[in-house]
Parts: structure tokens; C-alpha cells; sequence
């Protein structure tokens, strides 16, 4: 095994976890997940079956991961946040052959408690922030605060924000260089 599960983590067969991964206490991976490389999949965490992690995807304490979740490489799930997979849920009625599926981009960061509705993609590097209630998708390099969620500026890939000024932004942290042309950003050397 070339990953570490803590003791009272439960994992279903038919999981395909890389190598790094590591699973903590209480969580529970259910069957057919893939996990990539070097995760780190934080306490009482549920990931549904069939949900595909890429390499390095931080998740936090408390997050919900539904089947119809995929989450490219890079991604951080901040603690408590949730996806949703049925656009209309009703306990009487069973709707597991109708999963709506998400797409959470590299890089992407969600921030603490906030709700992803299901059906949408999140750009890459975008922040969603902490308590927002994403109900469209949204564009790369997007950041988003609010329920329901809105795009109130742009982030860099080092996740500051970025200012621009005639359609060109700079992130001093990282020394990187945007463009924004028809409401899209572009990472220039």
C-alpha cells in the first residue's frame, strides 16, 4: 500500500488511490473513487463513488463530495464545503440515474462552507469564496463571492487578486503576467 489511511477511515472496494495519498479519521471513500496522486483527503470527508481526484487535490475537514464530482489536479476544497448532484432532490423519490455532473478545474481553490450546485464547471485557478453559493458556472481565473454567487474581480494562479489596468495585470507576488480580452484572462510569461 502506498498510501496511508488512518485506522477509522473506511475505504470500498474498487477504489484506485495513488501513491502519497493520505486519508484521515472518520472519512470514507465508497467504491469505484479514483484519488491521484499525493491527496490529502482531510477528517469526515465522504467521497461517492466514481468521483475522480486528480494529483494534489486538498481536502479539507468536513467536505461532501457526490458522485458526478470530478476535481482536476491542484484543487482545494476548503473545510465544510459541499457539492450537490440532483438539481431537484426529493426524499420520495429516487434520482441515483440522474446525477448532474460537475467539473472543478486546476487550480481552483473553494473556500470554507460554500455550496457548489451541481451541473456547473469552475474554472481553472478561479476562488470561490468562503460561504459562497455557486449556482452558474464560472470562468478561469474568476474570483467569486456571495449567495448567489457573483464575480466581483480576477485572481492569479498564485491566488492574489489582480488588477488591471488598460486589459493588462501583474501579480507581484509571483512576478506573472494577465491579460484580459473579451471577459477571459490569459497568463502571459
Amino acid at each position: 500500500m502506498s498510501y496511508f489511511s488512518h485506522d477509522t477511515a473506511v475505504i470500498d472496494d474498487g477504489c484506485q488511490i495513488g501513491d502519497g495519498v493520505k486519508i484521515w479519521h472518520f472519512s470514507h471513500v465508497m467504491s469505484d473513487c479514483i484519488i491521484g496522486d499525493s491527496c490529502n483527503i482531510g477528517q469526515n470527508v465522504v467521497v461517492s463513488p466514481k468521483v475522480v481526484l486528480g494529483k494534489n487535490v486538498k481536502v479539507q475537514n468536513n467536505v461532501s463530495i457526490y458522485s458526478g464530482v470530478v476535481c482536476q489536479d491542484n484543487v482545494f476544497l476548503g473545510p465544510s464545503m459541499v457539492f450537490t448532484n440532483i438539481l431537484n432532490p426529493r426524499s420520495a423519490i429516487v434520482r441515483r440515474d440522474s446525477y448532474v455532473k460537475t467539473l472543478v478545474e486546476q487550480g481552483a481553490s473553494i473556500g470554507a462552507n460554500a455550496t457548489i450546485v451541481c451541473g456547473n464547471t469552475i474554472g481553472k485557478f478561479a476562488l470561490i469564496g468562503a460561504g459562497s453559493v455557486v449556482t452558474k458556472s464560472v470562468k478561469p481565473y474568476a474570483l467569486i463571492v456571495g449567495n448567489p454567487g457573483k464575480q466581483i474581480g480576477w485572481v492569479s494562479e498564485y491566488g492574489h487578486r489582480l488588477n488591471f489596468e488598460n486589459g493588462i495585470a501583474h501579480c507581484e507576488e509571483s512576478k506573472e503576467k494577465y491579460l484580459l480580452s473579451d471577459g477571459k484572462v490569459k497568463k502571459v510569461l
